[in-house]
């Protein structure tokens, strides 16, 4: 784990190609749509609140399974969206989709936001909802192990990917909570030694432009190869309902007024 603790970054040059990639051209018209519907494809819808119920979790399903409305679908050939929820709540999420015989991916986020249990219970989480029907969990990394620069996180990472079976796993890095660059990208080496590498960008992403953004920077930095639900996700809630009100305007010429489209 040495050569991780020497890992440094040029937060200059990050910067400076962060800003390159916001004032990049956005495409327009038809090959807006065609992005936009591309980055719902890549979408795990999320509903991770206090007060989730089996009700909420119902709808979220529901709209994963019809995320445009019925006439924009008639337009545009849509792919189907995923949902992620607690892991308490993957049985109300399982039977929904089973119900209406559909595979759609449940994705569950165990030990959120803080990732401060203990890892014997963040790993029966695990264990629980893939036994419940998960098919990819969301793992939180210890952020204290990260900014004690204690890589033995890679030893918890590793644990993890174990517990999951065969279930696909991502990893909350909660980049925010990391203090600069550096401790990223070390936290980021850590986590994929341990495992294939895709990349998932959440919290915050609530409009279309800023859905586009992100599409263009794996684009630009990674390739179009990474530019499917596999390798890629971006994990909101509240987005779609702004990407639906674009494509609704590519469709009829028209922004809808928020009555008008379903909640997201």
């Amino acid at each position: 784990m040495e050569w991780v603790s020497r890992a440094r970054v040029n937060t200059q040059a990050v910067l400076r190609r962060a800003q390159q990639i916001q004032s990049t051209k956005l495409p327009r018209g038809q090959w807006q749509a065609a992005w936009l519907l591309k980055s719902l494809s890549c979408i795990d819808l999320t509903t991770l609140s206090g007060d989730d119920t089996s009700s909420n979790v119902h709808r979220l399903c529901l709209k994963s399974l019809q995320p445009l409305r019925a006439d924009l679908l008639q337009e545009l050939h849509m792919e189907h969206t995923a949902v992620c929820v607690y892991p308490s709540r993957v049985c109300d999420a399982v039977k929904t989709l089973r119900a209406a015989n559909s595979d759609l991916p449940v994705a569950s986020a165990t030990g959120f936001p803080a990732g401060q249990t203990p890892l014997s219970t963040r790993l029966e989480e695990v264990r629980a909802a893939v036994a419940d029907g998960a098919s990819e969990i969301d793992i939180v990394i210890n952020r204290t192990l990260a900014l004690n620069g204690d890589w033995e996180l890679f030893q918890e990472v590793l644990q993890f990917r174990q517990a999951c079976g065969d279930a696909h796993m991502k990893s909350i890095l909660a980049v925010g909570e990391l203090g600069n660059f550096t401790t990223v990208y070390r936290a980021s080496l850590v986590c994929m030694m341990a495992l294939q590498v895709g990349f998932k960008p959440a919290g915050g992403i609530r409009t279309a432009q800023e859905a586009l953004v992100w599409l263009v920077l794996v684009k630009e930095e990674l390739g179009c190869d990474w530019l499917n639900p596999e390798l890629f996700r971006i994990g909101a809630s509240s987005l779609l309902a702004d990407i639906e009100r674009q494509i609704y305007h590519h469709v009829t010429g028209q922004y809808a007024a928020f009555y008008e489209l379903p909640l997201a």
